[in-house]
């Protein structure tokens, strides 16, 4: 039986490398999701009046986050 814990594998990264084109995709995702996501937000913190929730950014930052691996697996 082989003994790694003195000399382990060497990590691989797991995934494709993200290049220029995804991140000009992701920041347009991103800044055209920005009103629509304030907008929601200021929706949901007056129906359940409290600030205890992701802001407009974070909101916009996973919109883009989802959105823009849908296109290039397309």
């Amino acid at each position: 039986m082989a003994d790694i814990t003195s000399n382990p594998p060497p990590r691989t990264r797991s995934g494709r490398r993200r290049g220029a084109e995804f991140h000009i995709y992701f920041a347009v995702i991103f800044v055209v999701a920005i009103p629509f996501t304030t907008i929601r937000w200021t929706r949901d913190v007056i129906r359940d009046r409290t600030l205890n929730m992701h802001g407009p950014l974070a909101r916009a930052w996973a919109e883009a986050d989802r959105i823009t691996p849908l296109i290039f697996s397309a």
